[in-house]
């Protein structure tokens, strides 16, 4: 592994299905820290799909989430990142002492249309550039 991995802060978005809130903060921290950040996302109960509001919602501000697939949380997952935001998993997500967690309340877009998809997308949206600013001083 080079210096440069190494140095690389790395986050795991965790929610209960990984359809919709992990996405979307994902899709907007790999996009935003333009590669900056390793991004992990993972659910505790994996949806079948991603959400498709959630795929309409960020199309919108041209980020394609169209290809992506929730993925099952694993233990290796979180013990690899150095920060783990979860967005309404509780306790399902395994602690690991010395890494920075952050829950995000966030309403869930599960089961919701696009009107109702915007706010959470721009919610996770501006909580995301402060994760930046917070991994990445220099950044705008």
């Amino acid at each position: 592994m080079s210096t440069e991995t190494a140095k690389k802060p790395s986050v795991l978005f965790v929610c209960v299905h990984n359809a919709g809130r992990s996405q979307m903060a994902a899709a907007f921290l790999t996009t935003l820290s333009e590669g900056a950040i390793e991004v992990r996302s993972a659910g505790s109960q994996p949806a079948n799909k991603v959400n498709p509001a959630a795929v309409e919602a960020m199309a919108e501000l041209g980020i394609d989430m169209s290809a992506e697939i929730p993925k099952v949380l694993t233990t290796e997952a979180v013990q690899d990142s150095d920060v783990v935001i979860t967005m309404g998993c509780g306790d399902e997500c395994p602690y690991f002492p010395g890494k920075r967690y952050e829950d995000w309340v966030l309403e869930d877009p599960a089961g919701q249309g696009l009107e109702a998809v915007r706010p959470i997308r721009d919610e996770i949206k501006a909580r995301i550039e402060n994760l930046i600013e917070s991994l990445i001083p220099a950044a705008k």
